[in-house]
């Protein structure tokens, strides 16, 4: 691999530092004392100090006037404006060195918050419950995002320093401890990143580098301009820094839809492609995955390996909204799109991927939204019933277990658990967790004042039932809220759903999972009375069935046949919310 163009380079006798500073005249970099940078015609400062070693402490200082992280610091110990310590990645002993990863077909994700997943909210505690989500049948935990963000509490989505994981959860060693040892236990590890905009606090690269940045808008302010070489060196150096050096075994892309598609080659095509060469070069398993709200299935190819110009798989937000809507009756904001009749939203997704395929969105303006995805292998999509977004952009931040009876759940959770698209939950879903997961952050200031006001005036129509009640999101009596009580998950009711999470996961690992390579989709449709059918050809051939009975009451149902799976073997008759899963054929 090339040396990396951002950051500092160990060098046999120090450390070289480097700085892209196109609208500085001068940059020094502070130590124990200020040393000048050298500049080149393209706006990059920098130099070899002698005698600096790994620990070191540094700051770039801009013009005389100004002292600022490095946009690339591999770790801040004292947040986002204190300064950037050289760290030596090769430095840590990985104990799994041969770790290649796992085929994406494997994959059942856990996708949780380092912050609140244990009391401690830290890399070390996360270790202590490995063992726990591999007995249930994870194979794969995602990490919200990590990159350096403002404050001791926040989501991650307003990270500033993206190479720095954030000091409130530990040392960049012991975030290297936590991936050593999921891959010790036979576990993948995913990373959030957030390449469509810097958060609003400790982001100092307009000051000298205001070409990162165009005129077009995003929902969380200007857009990246990925057309600047050095701009898009930066995000995709990210990918290969938490791949490399972290050895993630894939990476969560937020909301791409929001990354303007600038230049020749698009940015998300070169960042797969360099993915795809790292993964070749080293014989790994890598897995990229988007989330897209333009449901763009040309982005998607879950078999080709390693990756080259494309995607594993995107997050469906179609599945969930569909389930939300049919689940709890919720129908304001983009569930309006599924309000109207959710099952046939439902089907669409079960038998060929997005339920969004270029059909007009009424949340959109009546916009088409999509692409056709039913050639797609189903593993090309990632089905859930929660996730951070759809339970955090609530009003209280409220868990499907307070809002939706548990026999319908427990029945979306056999068909989630069991269709040949790749499952996630949320963490805590799989003992049923009642512990909301709210919007939380820790600005100051106008700031701080801007964001409480803004979550207010979101939450002013449809939800402005709840008043008062909506958690203020700067108090730490909102995260802590979130954190997961690991003791419920030995009472009656956790007990009950971890068993029913833990025996899905395992026929899916015994009989699903082995002929997912090839598998395609068939069909799906839904009855008047509530009766679900879908059907996938596997890889083998057989035919894997799906019979559910989404309703109060029970319905009658053709004899079915082949060798069944799961739930009941009734012949005639579904139980309410009765599920069914059946092989036919090899």
């Amino acid at each position: 691999m090339n040396p990396p163009t951002f950051g500092p380079r160990l060098t046999p006798t120090g450390v070289e530092f480097r700085l892209w500073a196109p609208n500085a005249k001068r940059v020094d970099v502070v130590l124990d004392h200020a040393h000048p940078l050298q500049r080149d015609e393209a706006g990059w400062f920098s130099a070899e100090i002698a005698g600096v070693k790994p620990g070191a402490s540094y700051r770039f200082r801009i013009d005389d006037a100004t002292d600022v992280p490095d946009p690339a610091s591999g770790f801040q110990p004292h947040d986002v404006a204190g300064p950037s310590e050289v760290i030596d990645h090769d430095a840590y002993a990985w104990r799994a060195a041969d770790w290649r990863g796992r085929p994406w077909a494997d994959t059942v994700l856990i996708e949780t918050h380092v912050g609140t997943f244990t009391p401690q909210g830290s890399y070390r505690a996360m270790i202590d419950r490995l063992d726990d989500l591999v007995a249930t049948g994870f194979t794969a935990l995602e990490l919200m995002p990590l990159a350096d963000f403002p404050g001791a509490r926040n989501w991650g989505y307003d990270g500033v320093l993206w190479y720095a994981p954030d000091s409130v959860y530990g040392r960049p060693e012991e975030l290297k401890a936590l991936i050593d040892e999921a891959h010790l236990r036979g576990m993948m590890v995913f990373l959030d990143v957030v390449y469509n905009h810097f958060g609003p606090e400790g982001n100092y690269l307009g000051l000298y580098a205001p070409g990162f940045f165009t005129d077009a808008q995003t929902p969380w302010g200007n857009a990246i301009d990925y057309r600047v070489p050095e701009v898009r060196g930066f995000a995709i150096e990210n990918a290969l820094h938490w791949l490399g050096n972290y050895r993630f075994d894939g990476l969560r892309l937020d909301a791409v839809h929001a990354i303007p598609d600038l230049g020749d080659i698009p940015m998300l095509h070169e960042l797969s492609h360099k993915v795809g060469e790292l993964a070749r070069r080293t014989g790994r398993y890598i897995h990229l995955v988007l989330e897209n709200d333009d449901n763009r299935a040309t982005l998607l190819d879950p078999d080709t390996n390693p990756a080259d110009g494309q995607y594993r798989a995107q997050w469906n937000d179609d599945y969930h909204h569909a389930w939300h809507v049919f689940l709890t009756g919720e129908n304001a904001g983009y569930y309006s799109d599924y309000a109207p009749s959710p099952l046939d939203h439902l089907t669409r997704v079960l038998g060929s991927g997005f339920a969004y395929q270029g059909q007009p969105s009424a949340h959109r303006g009546g916009a088409p939204r999509g692409e056709p995805s039913g050639a797609l292998p189903p593993s090309a999509f990632v089905n859930f019933l929660q996730n951070h977004d759809q339970i955090g952009n609530r009003p209280l931040g409220d868990r499907l277990e307070s809002i939706a009876k548990p026999e319908a759940i427990e029945a979306a959770l056999a068909i989630t658990l069991l269709a040949p698209m790749v499952p996630m939950l949320f963490m805590g879903e799989e003992w049923g967790a009642r512990e909301p997961f709210p919007f939380f952050c820790d600005f100051a200031g106008d700031l701080a004042d801007a964001v409480r006001n803004g979550r207010r005036k979101e939450f002013a129509g449809a939800y402005a039932k709840y008043g008062d009640n909506i958690p203020d999101p700067l108090s730490e009596a909102a995260f802590g809220s979130a954190v997961l009580d690991w003791d419920a998950r030995n009472g009656e009711d956790g007990r009950r759903r971890l068993d029913l999470v833990t025996s899905l996961l395992a026929i899916r690992r015994r009989d699903i999972v082995p002929h997912l390579a090839a598998a395609r989709f068939g069909q799906a449709m839904v009855q008047d009375n509530g009766l679900l059918r879908a059907d996938w050809r596997l890889g083998n051939g057989a035919i894997l069935q799906l019979v559910a009975n989404l309703s109060d009451r029970s319905v009658t149902i053709d004899t079915p046949t082949g060798t069944i799976l799961w739930g009941e073997d009734l012949q005639t008759m579904l139980p309410p919310w009765g599920v069914q899963w059946r092989r036919e054929g090899i």
